[in-house]
């Protein structure tokens, strides 16, 4: 069985990444993720700054193909075959970029130095994999309590 779904696996929401423009479509970019060449990749126009003030950016303020950016990961999609990066140029995002908790639907901060943490979801049966977003304490708490998980949850990713 081919496993797709490790496609991309050193990239995590939150992170910056640096992004080469590859082409331009009506409803954004696509990209190449230099070192994630195995992953497809996109920037909507919607998380694209746009000089004009429009909440979408317009073609012609999108940078220039084979211009290259920096970018923040939003999402990872590996539950089908191509794994697939979704990025934002935005400047809010990568000073901040915050989603939404899969456990209690309030913003979580998965910039470096958040609240916010990332679990991979892949299962023995077969490929296809999903990213679960929480707060740290929203995972910790629901965790058994008498494993190490919780503990390890709180500090994971952090310096001591």
């Amino acid at each position: 069985m081919r496993r797709f779904d490790a496609a991309g696996a050193g990239l995590v929401p939150g992170q910056t990444v640096r992004a080469r423009v590859t082409t331009h479509q009506p409803w954004g970019i696509s990209v190449m993720i230099p070192g994630h060449e195995d992953i497809g990749a996109s920037v909507d126009a919607t998380v694209i700054d746009s000089p004009s003030g429009n909440p979408r950016a317009l073609p012609e303020e999108y940078p220039a193909v084979g211009a290259e950016v920096e970018a923040v990961v939003q999402q990872l999609r590996r539950y089908t075959s191509p794994a697939w990066a979704r990025l934002s140029l935005r400047s809010q995002d990568l000073e901040c970029l915050q989603w939404r908790c899969d456990f209690c639907g309030t913003l979580v901060v998965l910039s470096p130095g958040g609240d916010g943490v990332t679990m991979d979801v892949h299962s023995a049966d077969g490929p296809g994999s999903t990213a679960v977003v929480a707060h740290r304490e929203c995972l910790a708490i629901r965790l058994h309590a008498q494993s190490l998980e919780p503990a390890r949850i709180r500090s994971v990713g952090r310096r001591p």
